[in-house]
């Protein structure tokens, strides 16, 4: 309800016309009643046609007033509803793009996924019939004042009936939540599940994992529809207590009015009146009562947008350098996973000149692709600093420092979109004869040749079902589009074969003439022939520095390494 009162109050001049409409509203919903009160009392006792006639023509004029007011409150309630709604719908989208990546890594997939879905769950919870509802709950009230100036008993019993199921609601609402929560934590692994399932086709059937999966989803099928099943039962139950309390109250009303008519302490009339405006009194209060599970979701959903709003986001003002470079320095640079008992490195000081080659090597799990990460913004080192041309990284904005670099990772994601503006996406004013130089270093132009669309081939599935080749030819044309100084490639060989690993060869050759700083992950040394400085992540904790002053390299030898390291 916190929720619905900030939506109200962020647009109070709605807010007035919707309350102001909803006392209108209430009070000509008081013409039905009074209508029979009134044939029954003077039209059915003295028979004047001409009295009937204005009866009916009034109350029929406020029955219409009535619908129009209705429909002009649900097109206000409507436009309570779009600002708050689009804000919670990009704000959770956002989170996803804007957190910093170690905050968002400790979150399973299917959750992130949840807290987006669930924006749909906020906005059925407040949508423009249950805000209408709500607002009229407080004026049940003015139908049992009404009943109480025609009769206080029976607007004592009508109060007893509200206080109870409204009291049912508010019960419902509280043990709601932790069945939502449950049913939502519960989704977001079955998500999880379906996304093995649809993205890694070929490895559960290769590997034989259908059967696990298959059981993995049953059980979690078992659990959800239990849960789905504890909730429908609550609601259920709620609107039988509705129903069966509507019939009661008619009951009720109906029994001590004729009561009271027998002693003549009633007329016919009045008692039918009151069992019309009980009926009106107590259905805002059912409708509400029913709303328990709906408002239970749209909380936790909100909750959970909540926490990832918490978590903080990249640094996007931080400071710009009027041109950056080359300058590279790690200052007692340690990183250590949150779980693990011991840092990955530590006390790691390396300058580096524009210019300069770093190649960076170790085994598996040493630290070379978390090196490449640290250096491209997406993760922060536990101790030192990352220095770029003298200033720490962690003081600039990452959006301008992602621009200043070419960054190849060792298993690159494309973009669901075209491959143009795959290569586009952060440089989007590439101009085409640029578009074309990045096309033909990354050895791309054959594959667009062959393809029908060319630049215009839509990318599925983030790229992964192309042949990782391929794939690293476009990141790596990618990469290249952004002219940065500073140049970060992890395994710059690996999924090449001999043509691709040429072409490699041949840019980063480029960019080292050209005085870009390098650096390189590789687990084979003898990758880089000319001078470099070897950075061995295989001493642990604190990695081995080597100055290295290059050889010539052989020209059949790297050709025929070149073919061994693809196969």
């Amino acid at each position: 309800m916190k929720d619905l009162f900030q939506r109200l109050k962020s647009m109070p001049l709605i807010s007035s016309e919707l309350v102001l409409a909803s006392v209108f509203i209430n009070i000509l919903a008081l013409a039905s009643p009074l209508f029979v009160l009134q044939v029954l009392n003077r039209y059915v006792s003295q028979g004047v046609d001409a009295t009937l006639l204005t009866l009916v023509s009034g109350v029929l004029i406020a029955i219409s007033l009535e619908f129009a007011l209705r429909q002009a409150r649900l097109r206000l309630a409507r436009g309570v509803n779009v600002v708050p709604d689009e804000s919670v719908a990009l704000k959770s989208f956002g989170i996803l793009t804007r957190a910093k990546v170690k905050g968002l890594e400790e979150v399973p997939v299917g959750t992130r996924r949840e807290m987006v879905n669930g924006v749909a769950a906020v906005e059925t919870a407040f949508n423009a019939n249950n805000i209408t509802t709500i607002l009229d709950v407080p004026f049940s009230l003015i139908f049992i004042f009404v009943i109480y100036l025609m009769e206080p008993t029976i607007a004592l019993i009508v109060a007893c009936f509200i206080i109870v199921v409204f009291g049912i609601g508010l019960f419902s609402n509280v043990s709601a939540k932790g069945k939502t929560a449950e049913l939502q934590e519960a989704s977001g692994e079955g998500s999880a599940l379906l996304g093995t399932v649809t993205r890694e086709s070929d490895t559960l059937r290769a590997f034989n994992a259908g059967e696990y999966l298959r059981a993995a989803w049953s059980q979690h099928t078992s659990h959800i529809q239990k849960l789905r099943r504890d909730i429908t039962a609550r609601q259920a139950l709620v609107q039988t207590v509705n129903q069966t309390a509507n019939g009661l109250l008619s009951v009720a009303v109906i029994g001590m009015g004729a009561t009271l008519v027998v002693l003549g302490d009633l007329d016919v009339g009045t008692m039918m009146s009151a069992n019309i405006l009980a009926a009106r009194a107590l259905q805002p209060i059912s409708k509400f009562s029913q709303l328990a599970t709906t408002f239970a979701k749209a909380r936790q959903s909100l909750d959970l947008i909540l926490k990832f709003d918490a978590m903080p986001e990249e640094l996007d003002s931080g400071a710009h350098m009027a041109q950056y470079k080359g300058g590279l320095e790690f200052r007692d640079l340690a990183f250590a996973f949150s779980n693990d008992a011991t840092p990955l490195f530590e006390s790691l000081n390396v300058k580096l000149t524009p210019g300069s080659v770093l190649v960076v090597t170790g085994s598996n799990g040493s630290g070379k692709t978390t090196i490449a990460r640290l250096l491209s913004g997406l993760l922060e080192s536990t101790r030192g600093q990352i220095l770029v041309d003298g200033i720490d990284l962690q003081q600039v904005s990452t959006k301008w420092w992602r621009r200043q670099i070419t960054y190849l990772p060792q298993e690159p994601a494309l973009i669901n979109t075209t491959i143009e503006n795959n290569l586009r996406i952060n440089n989007p004013d590439m101009k085409p004869e640029q578009l074309d130089l990045v096309i033909e270093a990354s050895n791309l132009r054959k594959f667009l040749d062959e393809s029908k669309d060319g630049l215009d081939t839509l990318i599925v599935q983030n790229g992964w079902r192309l042949s990782e080749g391929i794939r690293r030819r476009i990141a790596l044309a990618r990469a290249l589009a952004t002219q940065g100084k500073l140049i970060i490639i992890d395994e710059p060989t690996e999924s090449f074969d001999a043509e691709g690993c040429a072409a490699v060869r041949t840019v980063l050759g480029q960019l080292v003439k050209q005085g870009n700083t390098v650096v390189i992950m590789t687990h084979d040394i003898n990758s880089v022939t000319g001078p470099h400085t070897l950075l061995d992540l295989n001493e642990k904790p604190k990695p081995k520095i080597t100055k290295i002053m290059g050889r010539e390299p052989d020209s059949e030898q790297v050709l025929k390494k070149t073919g061994e390291t693809k196969k």
